[in-house]
């Protein structure tokens, strides 16, 4: 009998903690990304260190593709009721977010709202620029900012006799630093990755000039693209005449002419600082980064560059409970600890003033100094209205038009000026599109 009793007790006590467990299980807040491979090994560490911080609630991070198939996912996903509280939008999403008026609960509206501490000018300036309304609100949360750099191979700048410590500052520079390092064996002199991000919008933000009118986008919805400037369609040209003798090779739109640059190849690199951690995990040399090369006859100096990455945007249509959950979430986020850890293991910048004195303060940039040279690109000189960035409605579809008629040059199909000037036209009829859409 006792031992019955026994039994019984223990099992009335195993139910009630588990009853226990089920009232006190946290409130689950979801979060979808873009970040594959390595880097989503340290988004879902993110996720789940701040579930170890607390216990009110509890980060479910998932991968749904790349930007534009995560973008997509999470419009279907509002449509259908079946939202998620924070979806990753890279940053030429920017403008089609904003448009999307009752879908979205803006970062200044949440952090207010729930009473959790945030000062917007504890983020970087360039970064946060981007995403704000034109009264200085923040409407989505910075996360993963890059800019474009040069990465170069300092064995074949040995090789070919130039100082491996002084990257070509100008693109006469880069060139004459190509021929050499081709003289000395290696067949590409340079490559690029992401070209419309690098070789138009960067170019021309680093030139000061403009991608489009109404301020690249930011002061109105009836802009219109100016890409067929005589300075774009030199630069193009140019690299299009490059193409013949392997002075410039085109790998491919996104990131997959890393592997030219990584197997020795090409002697130098255009991609973002987001690159750093996998050029230096599969580069068998030593290389090093410097700033993006720029054209003295077209600007005496160079400017600014002009981020890529994304940021997170929050989903309207949760109860206000699980929106606590998300404040907090990206106050951990934002924690200088987080930032510098994620800013070093990644080559992604640092969002916060305090993240980038942490990692100053660990000796990061001493060990590594190529990893300071993005930062120092996008804070170089005052942004101005060319250099700010660009908000532009469609710009995912425009982007794939600039990408159809760059291959065309690189092809040998179109001249610059007949690319360019189409890319132009096909661009602005988008453009129109989503001013009729949206006004």
């Amino acid at each position: 009998m006792r031992r019955q009793t026994t039994l019984a007790i223990a099992a009335f006590t195993i139910a009630l903690s588990g009853a226990s467990a089920t009232t006190l299980a946290a409130t689950k807040i979801n979060w979808w990304h873009a970040m594959g491979g390595a880097l989503g090994e340290r988004v879902a560490n993110i996720a789940k260190g701040f579930n170890e911080s607390q216990s009110e609630y509890e980060v479910v991070a998932t991968y749904k593709g790349n930007y534009t198939e995560t973008m997509t996912a999470g419009i279907a996903a509002f449509r259908s009721g079946k939202q998620p509280h924070i979806l990753q939008v890279f940053e030429v999403g920017t403008a089609t977010m904003m448009a999307a008026k009752g879908a979205i609960k803006p970062v200044y509206q949440l952090m207010a709202e729930t009473g959790e501490p945030f000062d917007p000018s504890a983020y970087l300036p360039t970064v946060t620029g981007y995403y704000m309304t034109s009264d200085g609100k923040l409407l989505s949360m910075p996360f993963n900012s890059s800019t474009p750099v040069l990465y170069y191979n300092k064995d074949a700048f040995r090789k070919a006799g130039l100082d491996p410590e002084s990257p070509p500052k100008t693109w006469p520079e880069l060139a004459a630093a190509a021929k050499k390092t081709q003289a000395a064996g290696y067949p590409c002199g340079f490559t690029t990755a992401w070209q419309s991000w690098i070789q138009i919008e960067n170019f021309s933000a680093w030139h000061n000039l403009p991608i489009g009118t109404k301020a690249n986008g930011f002061a109105g919805l009836d802009t219109e693209l100016v890409i067929n400037s005589p300075e774009h369609v030199k630069h193009i040209q140019r690299l299009a005449d490059w193409t013949k003798d392997k002075t410039f090779v085109y790998g491919g739109r996104r990131g997959d002419s890393q592997a030219l640059f990584t197997n020795g190849e090409c002697a130098m690199y255009m991609q973002s600082s987001a690159g750093l951690a996998g050029i230096r995990k599969t580069a068998k040399f030593e290389f090093g980064v410097g700033m993006l090369p720029y054209w003295p006859d077209i600007a005496a100096k160079p400017q600014n560059t002009i981020i890529g990455g994304a940021t997170l945007w929050v989903f309207a249509g949760h109860p206000a409970e699980e929106y606590k959950g998300v404040a907090r979430f990206f106050s951990y986020l934002s924690s200088p600890k987080v930032q510098a850890e994620w800013h070093q293991g990644t080559g992604y910048l640092p969002i916060t003033f305090a993240a980038y004195e942490l990692t100053k303060k660990q000796g990061y940039y001493d060990k590594f100094p190529g990893a300071e040279v993005a930062l120092k690109q996008m804070t170089l000189n005052p942004p101005t209205e060319n250099s700010r960035g660009l908000r532009f409605g469609n710009f995912v579809q425009i982007r794939d038009i600039i990408n159809e008629e760059l291959e065309a040059v690189w092809g040998g199909k179109k001249t610059a000026k007949q690319a360019l000037d189409s890319a132009v036209a096909r661009g602005n009829v988008l453009l129109r599109k989503f001013e009729r859409a949206n006004k």
